[in-house]
C-alpha cells in the first residue's frame, strides 16, 4: 500500500470520525424541542433522528460542493495533511462545545478548521466562497431564523386565539412530530454533505478523482451512516441547553421553532448551496418563537454564551487546525 493512499485512507476515518461527533453534537438540534414539550420521547426522538438524518443525506450535493472548494490544498502528501489537520480542529471544537453544553456550529468548525490548516500550509484559501456562500449566511441565518420564528409564532397565536387550550397543546404536540422529521431530514441535507466535501477533497489531493467527478456512493452511504449513528448516539448536554435552558418552550412554540429552521435550511442548500448552521438556525428560531411568550421569557445569559460560542468557532477552529498542522507535518512524511 502506497503512502499516499495510507493517508488518504487515514483522512477519510478521521472525516468519519468528525461525522460522527456532528451527529451527536448536533442531535438536539432536531429532537431538543419536541423532547422538551413531551411531544416525542428522548428514544423514539433519536430514531426519528437518525433515520431522517440518513435519508436527508441522499438529497443532495450541492452544500458538498460548496464545501470541497472553500480550500485549494493542491494535491500529493502535504495537501492531505492539511484535510486531515483541518478535520483535528474541528473535532477539537465540537468535544471542547459539546462538554460545556453549548451548541455551537459543526459546520463552521469544519470550514474554520479547513481554512485554518491552509493558511498555517500556505495553500489556497478560496476567499470569495468562504464569504459569500459561509460568512455571509453564518450571519443572516440566525437573523433571518430569529424574525421568522417570532412571525410564525404571532400567526399561530392569531390562529388558534379562539382554541381550547388543553386540546391546542395535545394537536401541537403530535404536529411537533413532523417538524422534529423535517428539522432532521434538514440536517441530513445540510450536515452529512459536509463530510461528504471533504472526503472528496480528500480524494482529490490523492488523486483518485477529479475535479468534475461526482461524490462516489460509497462515500454518500459512509457518511450518512456516520452521522447517523452520531445522532442515535445523542448529545443529552446540548439538548438541555436547547430544550430547557433557553427557555421553557410549550408545543405550539417548539413547532413554530422547528418548522421555520428546516425551512430556512431547505431554502438554503437549494436555493443558495449555502453550508449554514443547523445549531444557529434552531437556536434562533427558539429565541424567536421563545420572545413572543414575553422578552423576558428568553434567558439572555445563556444565550449570550452560545452567542459568544458561535462567534469565537471559526477563528478557535481554525487555530486549532493551524496546530494540528504543525505537529502533523513534523511527523507524517510528504
Amino acid at each position: 500500500m502506497s503512502l499516499t493512499l495510507t493517508i488518504v485512507i487515514a483522512v477519510v476515518v478521521i472525516a468519519l470520525a468528525f461525522d460522527y461527533t456532528n451527529g451527536f453534537h448536533d442531535a438536539a438540534n432536531a429532537i431538543a424541542t419536541s423532547v422538551s414539550t413531551r411531544a416525542l420521547t428522548p428514544r423514539i426522538a433519536l430514531i426519528l433522528a437518525a433515520v431522517m438524518n440518513f435519508i436527508g443525506a441522499f438529497l443532495g450535493q450541492k452544500v458538498a460542493q460548496t464545501v470541497s472548494e472553500t480550500i485549494d490544498p493542491g494535491v500529493g502528501n502535504d495537501a492531505l495533511v492539511v484535510v486531515m489537520a483541518g478535520l483535528l480542529g474541528a473535532i477539537a471544537w465540537n468535544l471542547l462545545t459539546w462538554y460545556y453544553g453549548l451548541p455551537s456550529s459543526s459546520s463552521h468548525a469544519l470550514i474554520g478548521g479547513l481554512v485554518g490548516a491552509a493558511l498555517a500550509a500556505g495553500a489556497t484559501a478560496k476567499w470569495d466562497v468562504v464569504v459569500n456562500k459561509v460568512v455571509i449566511p453564518m450571519v443572516l441565518s440566525p437573523v433571518i431564523a430569529f424574525g421568522l420564528g417570532f412571525a410564525a409564532m404571532i400567526a399561530i397565536m392569531w390562529l388558534f386565539r379562539r382554541a381550547n387550550p388543553s386540546r391546542a397543546n395535545r394537536g401541537f404536540r403530535l404536529a411537533q412530530t413532523l417538524s422534529a422529521a423535517a428539522m432532521a431530514l434538514g440536517h441530513g441535507l445540510q450536515d452529512a454533505q459536509k463530510t461528504m466535501g471533504v472526503i472528496f477533497l480528500a480524494l482529490l489531493a490523492g488523486g483518485y478523482v477529479g475535479a468534475d467527478d461526482g461524490l462516489p456512493l460509497w462515500v454518500i452511504l459512509s457518511a450518512a451512516s456516520a452521522i447517523s449513528l452520531g445522532t442515535y448516539a445523542g448529545g443529552w448536554r446540548i439538548m438541555r441547553t436547547l430544550g430547557r435552558r433557553i427557555i421553557d418552550l410549550d408545543p405550539a412554540r417548539g413547532f413554530a421553532a422547528e418548522s421555520v429552521a428546516a425551512s430556512v435550511l431547505y431554502t438554503t442548500a437549494y436555493a443558495f448551496e449555502a453550508p449554514i448552521s443547523t445549531t444557529h438556525t434552531i437556536t434562533s428560531s427558539v429565541m424567536g418563537a421563545g420572545a413572543t411568550k414575553r422578552f423576558t421569557a428568553v434567558r439572555w445569559v445563556v444565550a449570550r454564551r452560545i452567542v459568544t460560542a458561535w462567534v469565537l468557532t471559526f477563528p478557535m477552529a481554525g487555530l486549532a487546525a493551524a496546530a494540528s498542522y504543525v505537529v502533523l507535518a513534523a511527523v507524517v512524511p510528504t
